[in-house]
C-alpha cells in the first residue's frame, strides 16, 4: 500500500495570502486565506505595493493557523508547492521566498506551480480528472479551450484574440461604475437585469476562437453616446445583456470543441468559472451533448493554495522538483511550463 503524500501549497499571486495542506492531490486537510479584498475596494482595484506587503504581515500567520489546525506536523509533510507565475511580481515573490525558506529548513523538496494550472487541477478536488478531457480555462487573463490528455499534457485548441472573458467583465463594470470587485457585480446586476440591448455576437463563427474587445468597444460607444443624448442607461439590463452574450459565446465555442474532438469530458477552471450563469449554462449543453462537467466547487475557483498543492501532486509523483534559484516570473503560460 502506497504512502500517502501530503503537500503544503503557498499561494499570493494576487491579494490572496492562502496556505493549505492537501492529501494525494485531491483531498483538503485544511486551508486558510486570508484575502485582502475590502483594502484594495477603498481604491478601485489592487494595488501591487500595497498588496505584497500585505502578504508580508499576513503570510506567518496563515502558516501558524494552518499547522495549527490541520493536525499534520512537518514530519508527514513531503513537499512545499509554491505559485511562482503568473502574478504580481512582488506578490509572488513573497510566497515563493517564504516556501524556499520553510523547504530548506524542513528539508522539503519544492515544487514550482503555474498559476493557472493550479485552477486546472482545482478539478480534483471535486471529482479526479478523466482523461482525455476538454478544459475550458476563464479568468481575467486567459480564455482558451485545452485539450488534455494527461497530467500536465496540455494542448490549446482555441484562445482570445484579444481580451480573456475576466477583462472584459472587470471593464465592464467599470464602464457601469460599479465597485471593485467588478466582475461579480455584473454578475449580481446581470440576474435582476433583462435582455434589452441588442449587442453584436463576437466570434460567431465554426472556429474555437474567442473575442471581447469588439463587445467591450461598443459598450463603451453605447453608454457615451446615450449620456451625450441624455438618456439614462439600465445598469440592470445591460448588465444582463452582455453577460448574455459574454457567456454564450463560452458555451457555444466549447460545444463545437466537443463535437470536433468527440470529448466526453469538460473540466472548467479560473475564477470566471465561479459565475452562476456561466455554470447553469454549461450544466445545460453538456447534459445535451451526453459530456460529463466537472466545476470546482466556489471556494476553489477564486485564488486558493489548495489547487496549488493539488496541481503540484502530479509533478511530485514525476519528481519534478524546483531548485533554489528558482525565479518569479509576472507572464508565463501554463502549457509553456517544460521540465
Amino acid at each position: 500500500m502506497e504512502k500517502d503524500v501530503y503537500i503544503l501549497g503557498i499561494e499570493t499571486s494576487c491579494d490572496e495570502t492562502s496556505i493549505a495542506i492537501v492529501k494525494n492531490g485531491v483531498e483538503d486537510v485544511y486551508t486558510c486565506i486570508r484575502t485582502q479584498m475590502e483594502t484594495h475596494a477603498l481604491y478601485g482595484g489592487v494595488v501591487p505595493e500595497i498588496a505584497s506587503r500585505m502578504h508580508t504581515e499576513s503570510i506567518t500567520l496563515v502558516l501558524e493557523d494552518v499547522m495549527s489546525n490541520s493536525k499534520v506536523d512537518w514530519d508527514m509533510i513531503d513537499a512545499i508547492a509554491v505559485t511562482y507565475a503568473p502574478g504580481l511580481m512582488g506578490c509572488l515573490l513573497v510566497g515563493l521566498e517564504f516556501a524556499k525558506t520553510l523547504a530548506l529548513i524542513h528539508k522539503k523538496p519544492l515544487i514550482a506551480v503555474n498559476h493557472i494550472a493550479g485552477h486546472i487541477y482545482a478539478n480534483n478536488l471535486n471529482k479526479q480528472i478523466i482523461f482525455p478531457s476538454l478544459g475550458l480555462v476563464v479568468s481575467g487573463g486567459h480564455t482558451e479551450l485545452v485539450l488534455m490528455n494527461g497530467d500536465y499534457d496540455f494542448e490549446v485548441v482555441g484562445s482570445t484574440l484579444d481580451d480573456a472573458i475576466g477583462e472584459c467583465y472587470d471593464k465592464v463594470a467599470r464602464i457601469l461604475g460599479l465597485s471593485y470587485p467588478g466582475g461579480p457585480n455584473v454578475e449580481r446586476y446581470a440576474l435582476e437585469g433583462k435582455h434589452t440591448y441588442d449587442l453584436p455576437i463576437p466570434m460567431n463563427d465554426e472556429s474555437l476562437n474567442f473575442s471581447y474587445s469588439g463587445l467591450k468597444s461598443y459598450l463603451i460607444n453605447l453608454v457615451h453616446n446615450e449620456k451625450q443624448r441624455g438618456k439614462d442607461i439600465d445598469k440592470y439590463d445591460l448588465a444582463r445583456s452582455f453577460q448574455d452574450v459574454a457567456i454564450e459565446q463560452l458555451v457555444r465555442k466549447t460545444r463545437l470543441a466537443i463535437q470536433k474532438y468527440g470529448i466526453k469530458n469538460v473540466i472548467v477552471a479560473g475564477g470566471v468559472s465561479a459565475n452562476k450563469y456561466l455554470r447553469s449554462e454549461l450544466e445545460v449543453m453538456c447534459k445535451d451533448e451526453n459530456v460529463e462537467l466537472s466545476i470546482p466547487p466556489f471556494k476553489y475557483c477564486t485564488d486558493n493554495a489548495t489547487m496549488i498543492a493539488a496541481a503540484a501532486y502530479p509533478l511530485y509523483k514525476e519528481k519534478k522538483f524546483a531548485s533554489f534559484d528558482l525565479n518569479a516570473k509576472s507572464q508565463e503560460r501554463y502549457f509553456d511550463k517544460k521540465d
